[in-house]
């Protein structure tokens, strides 16, 4: 009678998971998969194919921008480590106490507005009225206005500060867990700083890295806002292509292909990153 009790409990438990499940995630990617396939052949008939796949692989626009969405977007994920990793390694282990959860809450105050507000922000401060254009000026460095906006280097530094926190996160917690006696025992025992890094640090702190480049990924691949607005019309952001299908030409069809192209690539860059860091994603997901 108790294991029945406990099953009935387990299921009431997990129904509104999979409710969840169902109905926000998986029956609208098969609606979607389903008008991804479907041709327009008249005025409100249809038939099915794979045109609207082999519509991206014709033209080179819209490949040459999935491309470049992928390389922008794991360059954001190693620039977001990069900087965030010393940021949560002195938190975790050097900026202890009051200190520690200041500094941890300082990288949440950006997030307590919504993206569109930091987004317009940074515009602010990289117009060519803004603040950063003011500076070189006053400075000597420029002889007028200089315009940081509309480039590439202004999407990556958008999409790296939208972006830190689920770096940092995660970081912190693994390395919050590093035995402090083993760094020192390393250095007792002569091993340089590289070393340290190299054979302590690093590995203890994997499961953190993947899972933040996991996440950091995704949302840079999935931005939209931040690569339209700080790069302009000229992006060439691949949301841009599947929002303009969507929105502007009214082609659901086209632009459900490009979703799953999308989800299809980022699902493949995840698998090969957890393959090459020799994790698995539940091993990742639980240890953080």
């Amino acid at each position: 009678m108790r294991r029945r009790e406990v099953g009935i409990s387990l299921y009431l438990l997990m129904t509104p998971l999979v409710l969840w499940l169902t109905l926000l995630i998986i029956l609208p990617h098969v609606a979607m998969f389903v008008v991804s396939l479907r041709e327009r052949v008249g005025v409100g008939t249809y038939a099915f194919g794979l045109s609207n796949y082999l519509t991206f692989f014709q033209e080179p626009l819209y490949w040459n921008t999935f491309l470049r969405t992928a390389i922008m977007s794991v360059l954001a994920t190693v620039l977001t480590f990069l900087i965030g990793f010393p940021v949560a390694w002195y938190i975790a282990k050097i900026a202890r106490g009051r200190l520690g959860q200041a500094l941890f809450l300082a990288c949440l105050i950006p997030f307590w507005v919504s993206e569109l507000v930091r987004t317009y922000g940074w515009m602010i401060l990289l117009r060519e009225s803004g603040v950063f254009s003011s500076l070189l000026q006053f400075l000597g460095l420029a002889d007028g206005p200089v315009e940081l906006l509309y480039n590439d280097a202004a999407i990556m530094v958008g999409l790296v500060y939208t972006s830190m926190l689920f770096m940092v996160v995660p970081l912190v917690t693994t390395l919050e867990s590093l035995d402090d006696s083993l760094v020192e025992a390393a250095y007792d025992m002569g091993a340089s700083s590289w070393a340290v890094l190299r054979e302590i640090i690093l590995p203890h702190a994997k499961p953190g890295i993947v899972s933040g480049a996991i996440v950091v990924f995704m949302l840079s691949l999935g931005n939209y806002l931040t690569p339209i607005l700080l790069g302009g019309k000229s992006s060439l952001w691949f949301t841009g292509l599947i929002y303009d299908q969507f929105i502007t030409r009214f082609n659901w069809e086209q632009g459900s292909a490009f979703g799953f192209l999308l989800l299809a690539l980022s699902s493949a860059i995840v698998w090969a990153g957890l393959r090459l860091s020799g994790q698995s994603l539940r091993d990742t997901m639980a240890r953080t």
